[in-house]
């Protein structure tokens, strides 16, 4: 079995998968008939709706080794939404409750698989006398990726091709708010066997959307239509046209130019998985392999055309062959899409 990693290059996640389900079916006429084509590299900074905690750690406390997070029940990938039915959103909030409780149980109000629960912890001194709950925790990501498509219909745009997640925990990050700003491209970390590389690039200053949705199959937002670029615009393919054979793959690896590179989908998988695993597409342009080894990090959500209609977009890197990696169908980002 091939190991792979998914490509956002983030604090988000290099190995986020969720559980896969069928597309309704009805999800065949959700999808725009035409698009117009991404590949432009962007940044997102992303706050989460909630306090995910990441880890459980134990500390020593008054001669042995306690976790009151653990011990009060919590776990590893809980949304905190409230401490001492107060609504905390940063981890500025949760540190002041903590510090402030005077050893006194504090009551979280967390989500956990879709459910609310509540859970009493007490927070306990550690050796310099200072209440710790024994958990990590964060409350929002930042990162690049690209643009898969814009839709003029409706000034929105879709990218990446997979969810936002949480690095340590691999959940979906419960979006809050998120800004869409222009990234610049400075290099690129060559992937080779064994370890995917990535873009490196930075953040302009000029937001140009907002996220409206984070979804298995992609992040989803809205765009003023000023900053829609002038560009080809495409049908989306049907999920039954897509087919082995050649293809190209928009994506930006240098400052902030849009580049056209050959590849091929070399093996159809399950089209109607939203997992973001539908076929397995292979870089064959010798320029993008020189630069960037095949696949990197960065490159999630670059935009696959096939016979002159947007067949879907860019989504993992497999480790053990770093000129391949997984797609997900445009049809089945669009019929996730979130407004």
């Amino acid at each position: 079995m091939k190991k792979y990693v998914k490509l956002t290059t983030v604090a988000i996640s290099v190995a986020m998968l969720l559980s896969s389900s069928a597309l309704p079916a009805s999800a065949e006429s959700s999808a725009p008939k035409t698009v117009q084509l991404g590949g432009q590299a962007f940044g997102v900074k992303f706050m989460s709706d909630g306090i995910i905690v990441t880890e459980l750690e134990d500390f020593y406390s008054n001669g042995r080794y306690v976790c009151p997070a653990q011990e009060g029940g919590l776990k590893t990938g809980d949304v905190i939404k409230k401490v001492n039915d107060t609504a905390v959103s940063t981890n500025e909030d949760l540190q002041q409750a903590i510090l402030g409780c005077g050893g006194e149980p504090i009551k979280f109000n967390v989500e956990r698989n879709g459910k609310e629960l509540v859970k009493t912890v007490v927070p306990q001194k550690n050796t310099v006398g200072v209440y710790l709950l024994g958990a990590w925790v964060r409350d929002s990501c930042a990162g690049i990726g690209t643009v898969t498509y814009y839709d003029k219909s409706d000034n929105s745009f879709g990218a990446l091709g997979h969810g936002i997640c949480d690095k340590d925990t691999s959940a979906l990050m419960p979006l809050k708010n998120a800004e869409v700003v222009h990234a610049k491209i400075g290099s690129v970390t060559k992937s080779s066997v064994g370890n995917a590389g990535c873009l490196n690039g930075y953040f302009t200053d000029k937001t140009f959307g907002t996220l409206t949705g984070n979804t298995g199959c992609g992040v989803f937002g809205s765009i003023n239509s000023a900053e829609i670029p002038d560009g080809v615009t495409l049908e989306v393919a049907d999920n039954n046209e897509i087919k082995t054979g050649k293809a190209q793959i928009y994506s930006t690896v240098a400052d902030d130019t849009v580049g056209c590179y050959d590849a091929e989908i070399t093996r159809i998988c399950d089209l109607g998985d939203d997992s973001g695993e539908n076929f397995v597409v292979r870089i064959t342009d010798k320029e993008l392999l020189d630069k960037c080894g095949g696949i990197v990090q960065g490159m999630s959500g670059s935009p696959i055309v096939q016979n002159g209609k947007l067949a879907g977009a860019v989504t993992h890197v497999f480790l053990n062959d770093t000129e391949e990696g997984y797609g997900v169908t445009a049809h089945n980002m669009l019929s996730n899409k979130k407004n």
